[in-house]
């Protein structure tokens, strides 16, 4: 679907919305680092104003209807001003990593203004050796994990073009709705609804047998759910009130290992990284005097649902699963088939169709009044009642990419941290490498970095029981994705 004036947010969307508080924002993003000397102020600039165009959303803000009798739409920003979305940044020198840490983190800590389009682009450069960062920003209102690395392709190329295009091209933002307008919209979204509940009774007469069957999954799907919450999640230290300050920290791995393990021991490349992610949070929890036996931890683990035609869309194409973190298991063998039995057993369970069923109920009431559902929904969707922490993992590009010449060398994912979560880690797999980020509340988790470092043994020990294993060419979260973003880019380059 294209991205017009006075599209609505689905329900899913505005879960966003309406789950963000003071300490706990809903930014997503990523940390980008490139090799070279940083393009100049007017390179980079002309750069994206070329390409701006190719995502109408990111000239788009929120405008709530009167009352907010409903979701808010998206609508042309008349005051849009490239200069307030990218901006650029010098470390002081002389440039150390670990001042470059702390920048990330002041980068990091602020909300998005909702009066203006929710992303926001800052390069950064002064780094002691030759390279710079980009740290991209948007709201998970507007962008899920896929559709944030396809807003990539406002930046990158997939060959290295050095010289940037020049030619903006016209835009004239539609004139906002008045006051009025909006409450017709609502009201003809009140009759959209009652048209489309006639139409879906409609439909259950003519085809009984698959109404029941759909009502069932979904009636099974819903007591999943609510068996979960009568289920809580541990307590863990991690897991308390948040202030507003953030930190970031990363790692980097070669994909090619975690094929090596999941070839040599089994399940798939996402269930390796849960794994590992499973055996930092161990040691971890073993530095704090933790109790870990038998101790298994829950994470949020969001699931694309987006096709390859809805590539290049915006908004949230997700279900969420309760996957878990089986830190209570020594082995790590056992710990990554523990995971990898969980992960099949939830695929093939009702549980993403009953959050799907939550969802879509929802959205039967956008038009007009979401506040029904939607704020305990959203409240329930991010609680420590069910999750520990998110851990989100989604598939880049595996082949190079390139900004104004200058080659993208890694990629670490921002996730988000809602009420009571001191930590998510996010995953991305890039060009042969996986990039994990971790994002914290310093003030309730001051040592995160801690967590990172444990990464890399967790990493080594299941590579240990791996050793005669040689990586496959299946894998579920990366494979030779040049030929879509050859043709993206090429679509998008010819408008």
């Amino acid at each position: 679907m294209a991205q017009s004036h006075m599209d609505r947010l689905t329900s899913f969307d505005a879960s966003f919305l309406a789950n963000e508080r003071a300490n706990g924002h809903m930014a997503i993003g990523a940390l980008l680092m490139c090799a070279g000397s940083p393009p100049s102020d007017e390179d980079f600039l002309a750069h994206i104003r070329s390409r701006v165009h190719q995502l109408p959303r990111l000239r788009q803000r929120l405008l709530y209807p009167p009352l907010r009798l409903g979701t808010p739409f998206w609508v042309d920003h008349h005051d849009f001003d490239i200069h307030r979305h990218v901006r650029r940044i010098a470390l002081p020198a002389p440039g150390t990593e670990a001042r470059f840490r702390e920048l990330v983190g002041e980068l990091l800590a602020p909300a998005l203004d909702r009066s203006r389009p929710l992303w926001e682009l800052i390069l950064v450069e002064g780094f002691e050796d030759d390279r710079f960062a980009i740290v991209y920003k948007t709201h998970h209102a507007m962008a899920d994990g896929i559709s944030a690395v396809d807003i990539g392709m406002l930046l990158f190329d997939v060959e290295p073009r050095s010289e940037p295009a020049r030619d903006e091209a016209p835009w004239s933002p539609a004139k906002a709705p008045s006051r009025l307008a909006l409450l017709r919209r609502a009201g003809s979204g009140v009759a959209a609804t009652i048209a489309r509940l006639g139409r879906w009774l409609r439909r259950a007469i003519r085809q009984p047998q698959q109404a029941r069957r759909r009502a069932a999954d979904g009636l099974a799907g819903l007591w999943e759910v609510t068996w979960n919450l009568a289920r809580p999640a541990p307590e863990v230290p991690f897991n308390t009130e948040i202030g507003a300050a953030r930190s970031f920290c990363w790692a980097n791995f070669d994909l090619a290992e975690f094929k090596r393990i999941k070839n040599a021991l089994g399940g798939t490349v996402n269930d390796v990284s849960l794994a590992v992610v499973a055996g930092a949070l161990r040691r971890w929890l073993q530095d704090q005097d933790v109790p870990v036996d038998g101790l298994e931890l829950k994470a949020l683990v969001p699931v694309s649902i987006r096709t390859e035609d809805e590539h290049g869309e915006l908004g949230n194409k997700l279900t969420a699963m309760r996957g878990p973190l089986p830190v209570g298991v020594d082995d790590p063998v056992a710990r990554l088939r523990t995971v990898s039995a969980a992960m099949d057993g939830l695929k093939a369970s009702k549980q993403p169709l009953g959050a799907e069923a939550i969802w879509g109920l929802n959205d039967w009431f956008r038009d007009f009044a979401p506040p029904l559902l939607l704020g305990p929904t959203a409240a329930v969707n991010f609680s420590t009642r069910l999750f520990n922490l998110l851990v989100t993992n989604f598939p880049g590009p595996q082949v190079p990419f390139f900004v104004l010449g200058r080659e993208l060398t890694a990629i670490y994912p921002v996730g988000f941290l809602a009420r009571r979560h001191a930590l998510a880690i996010a995953i991305l797999s890039y060009n042969g490498q996986v990039g994990f980020g971790l994002l914290a509340d310093p003030g309730s988790l001051p040592d995160a970095e801690r967590i990172a470092a444990h990464l890399a043994p967790s990493v080594e020990e299941l590579l240990a029981a791996a050793p005669i294993a040689s990586p496959g060419d299946g894998n579920e979260l990366a494979g030779d994705d040049r030929p879509r973003f050859a043709r993206e880019r090429e679509r998008l380059d010819r408008g």
